[in-house]
């Protein structure tokens, strides 16, 4: 007898991968213009979700160019591609040393990293704590909306919209803000060592 995650197969996440670079002087319209041709090109790979771009603060020359792949094996593929070892030799020239790669897959890409991480590692019991109190709240409020205002909806249309709602909330209003205010607390420092 086989249980139901056997039929169901191997669940995958989707993986984000954060990528750190230091850019040489006056190059960084060319470095701008070769990320707009990468991120061009891998718009045909599959599993390709889209990818951002955050230009360097003042003060520095580190750009952050973040990837996302609907499964890690698409990462994958897309890290074996001709593409991408086409770009590696055309971005060369432009920067001062090889690039910083994170990959980041569940509940880590809600959480931003404070500047100046290189490779941040999040307390994953704090990014829970911080997840079920905003989660329980966003369930309360727009569950409750969606209920009341689409009553004659069945349940499992209600359910679609409120987690829709709910997600992109999470992705693009709530946790950038919140992180960063947060972030000393998710991202504690690690403790020094006395003799």
């Amino acid at each position: 007898m086989t249980s139901s995650s056997d039929q169901l197969g191997p669940i995958s996440l989707p993986v984000t991968v954060v990528v750190r670079r230091q850019v040489k002087p006056g190059k960084e319209q060319d470095y701008e213009n070769w990320l707009a041709k990468l991120t061009r090109e891998a718009r045909d790979l599959p599993g390709y979700l889209g990818a951002s771009l955050q230009r360097p603060p003042s003060g520095s020359r580190e750009y952050v160019s973040i990837f996302r792949f609907d499964t890690v094996e698409n990462l994958d593929a897309f890290e074996r591609s001709d593409l991408r070892a086409s770009a590696l030799a055309d971005v060369a020239p432009l920067v001062e040393a090889d690039a910083i790669w994170q990959k980041l897959s569940g509940w880590e890409v809600w959480f931003a990293a404070p500047d100046g991480a290189v490779v941040p590692t999040p307390s994953r019991f704090r990014m829970a704590l911080v997840l079920v109190a905003v989660v329980f709240t966003l369930v309360m409020i727009i569950g409750s909306g969606v209920a009341f205002v689409f009553s004659s909806w069945p349940y499992p249309a209600r359910l679609l919209l409120t987690l829709t709602v709910e997600v992109f909330l999470l992705t693009y209003v709530i946790m950038p803000p919140l992180t960063r205010a947060i972030a000393p607390w998710i991202y504690p420092k690690p403790r020094s060592r006395t003799r």
